[in-house]
Order: C-alpha cells, then structure tokens, then sequence
C-alpha cells in the first residue's frame, strides 16, 4: 500500500556522493523540523527523468526556496556514482538538489511506490511522484498514473500546492 497525506515517511538509510566518495544519509535526520521536497523517479539517464522531471526541479528550485522549503531531495533506484554523474549533466547539482540513491529499493518499497518493468530493464525502480514533507509528515503526494508521464509531479505542479 502506497505512503499517503498525513502519514509519516518510514525510516531509511540511503546513499548520497560527498566530496570523500560515497555516504549513508539517514533520512529522518533530513527530515527532522525542515520542510522537504522528496521527488522519486524510475532511473538516472532514462527519458522522461532526464528531459522533464528533473529539470522541472531545476527551474522552481529558487520558488521552493521562496515557499520555506529547506531542501529538494531526488531519490532514485541507483547508485551514488550514476547520481553524481547525472546531477552534473542535468545541472541537478548546480540547482542545490540532493539525489540519493535506493540502491536496493527499500525505502521505495517501504512507501509502496515500487514497481517493475522487464521489458525495459526497470526492475524494482520507483514510479514517479513527487511530495512535500514537513517533520517527516507528507503534507502533499502527487503520484504519475504512469512512469512515462510527468506532470501531476513536476516541479511547476507541486509548486502550485504550496
């Protein structure tokens, strides 16, 4: 069963890239009294990640930073290493965007926004959504009916929410 508004985002330990290499980031600690961004999508290097969704967050990271938002989070089912190579490229990192890694889905499986596709080779890859988080809390949740889509979850979409 999918994470909905009003519940509390489980706890969960994912992987982001320093400038000493790979890190474990404990994500209530990311949490804890700061109102968050956290925007999943299917894969670094895929289509619609890479030419919508991120750079909708590019575009509005400045707006969220307006609204109180202390931090745009991306997770993705992948490795630090890919991330940090694709946050350079997309000009994520640039923008102030942190992308972390669910290497092993957990924390995507945890909130119920799994799913796998092997005629493309997405297997166990986060569907797309977006949500603001406050205290841990999801205050808004914006899930695509389809990975291939974004809109409901772009940057522009959950801007208007706030």
């Amino acid at each position: 069963m999918a994470i909905e508004e009003g519940q509390t985002l489980p706890g969960a330990t994912l992987v982001g890239m320093s400038a000493e290499g790979p890190e474990q980031v404990d994500l209530g600690d990311k949490l804890k009294g700061r109102k968050v961004v956290i925007f999943g999508l299917p894969g670094a290097f895929t289509g619609t990640c890479t030419t919508a969704h991120v750079p909708s967050f590019v575009r509005t990271s400045d707006a969220f930073a307006e609204k109180g938002v202390d931090e745009i989070i991306c997770v993705s089912v992948n490795d630090p290493f890919v991330l940090a190579a694709w946050g350079k490229e997309t000009g994520a990192t640039d923008a102030g965007i942190t992308l972390l890694g669910d290497a092993e889905s957990a924390f995507t499986k945890a909130i119920g926004m799994d799913f796998t596709a092997p005629p493309v080779g997405l297997i166990d890859r986060s569907k797309r959504y977006a949500m603001v988080v406050e205290d841990g809390v999801v205050k808004t949740l914006r899930e695509e009916d389809n990975p291939g889509v974004c809109d409901v979850s772009a940057g522009e979409s959950l801007l208007e929410t706030l």
